[in-house]
């Protein structure tokens, strides 16, 4: 595996090393030691899966507060999404930048998310499936979100989203959140 530092702090793309031959593929997606050794979580109790009918589906951008922030390693089980990270931490050197990530089902990448950033994805056809591993379980009193399209971060979103739910439509923009 590779790991690709992104533009925020403690965000890489997880990159795999496949071998291919006649049977087909083979490719280690996740190794605890090799986490370890690059400085990242590598125990996760819980896993997620996002099932997503419609290109242009948009889910966050979501994150949990203290005293259970959540550090997430998310990859594409099926098809394509535009996977962002947005540092939400006030004494990181990117606060308030992003990074984003092309997430493929074929390219096996995945996209290693730190504690204090909210996580997001639109995505780039129809029947994407996103599976995702968490440092902590959640805790609905702690679940936060903010504007996909706020201003205050300027994500360069491929498209405006076509499916989008009520809950995250109505974020509040950072400048009216009051809970990290």
């Amino acid at each position: 595996m590779k790991f690709v530092p992104t533009a925020v702090s403690g965000a890489f793309v997880v990159e795999v090393d496949a071998r291919s031959d006649e049977r087909g593929l083979f490719a280690r997606t996740f190794d605890a030691k090799s986490f370890a050794d690059h400085g990242l979580v590598a125990v996760y109790p819980q896993c997620n899966v996002s099932q997503n009918h419609k290109r242009g589906t948009l889910r966050g951008m979501h994150y949990q507060a203290e005293p259970r922030p959540e550090i997430k390693l998310v990859r594409a089980t099926r098809g394509r999404v535009f996977d962002v990270a947005l540092d939400l931490r006030r004494d990181s050197p990117t606060y308030l930048k992003w990074a984003a990530v092309e997430l493929d089902a074929i390219r096996h990448n995945a996209f290693y998310i730190p504690a204090g950033c909210a996580h997001g994805f639109l995505t780039l056809e129809d029947d994407c499936e996103l599976f995702y591993q968490m440092s902590e379980v959640y805790v609905p009193e702690l679940a936060r979100g903010v504007r996909w399209d706020d201003p205050a971060f300027s994500i360069a979103w491929p498209s405006a989203p076509s499916v989008i739910s009520e809950r995250d439509a109505a974020l509040e923009s950072y400048s009216q959140e009051t809970s990290l």
